[in-house]
């Protein structure tokens, strides 16, 4: 890579750590480009050159994020029903609760529902637009996605485990 990429991507990586810091003292519509910019320590035309908006940083920031989760899974991640995956994708909630939480709360969980979806579709590769097997995938990941919101809400929620086995039993996906 040469330095003006790695230059660029150390500026990508300021802003979206800068953001992620602002996150966990206030919601996105507090956030502003200032301080995320002051945060970060780059000029303003550095940020613009990279994103159209704050809300754009926070797309690439869950995209990252389920980048690195799919980089991280030691195990075959297209057998979504597998309680492997659904215990560990609820560890990755739980894991960034409070950035989850405050995009949901700032009224972007339909980005974030988006995001989930086109990342189980690359998994899942083409699927024919009438296949039945495709409302299987997208009913589960909004059950996943649904139940992983009200579990991080929760003041004592439940145990990885037991929240796991229950989404797995409700959506007939029992483990053995």
């Amino acid at each position: 890579m040469d330095k003006r990429k790695q230059a660029n991507a150390r500026v990508k990586m300021a802003i979206t750590n800068a953001l992620f810091e602002l996150l966990t003292k206030k919601s996105i519509a507090e956030v502003t480009i200032t301080e995320i910019i002051q945060k970060a320590e780059v000029a303003r035309a550095s940020f613009y050159r990279n994103y159209q908006s704050k809300e754009d940083v926070m797309v690439t920031l869950v995209r990252d994020i389920l980048e690195r989760y799919r980089k991280t899974a030691d195990y075959d991640l297209s057998v979504y029903y597998s309680y492997q995956n659904v215990s560990r994708a609820f560890a990755y909630f739980q894991e960034y609760k409070q950035y989850v939480l405050n995009i949901y709360d700032s009224g972007f969980g339909t980005m974030l529902l988006e995001e989930l979806n086109q990342f189980h579709e690359s998994i899942a590769g083409t699927m024919p637009a009438r296949s039945l097997e495709k409302y299987d995938l997208y009913l589960f990941i909004g059950a996943l996605y649904n139940t992983a919101i009200v579990w991080l809400k929760e003041e004592r929620p439940a145990s990885i485990e037991d929240i796991s086995n229950i989404l797995l039993r409700r959506t007939n996906h029992v483990t053995a």
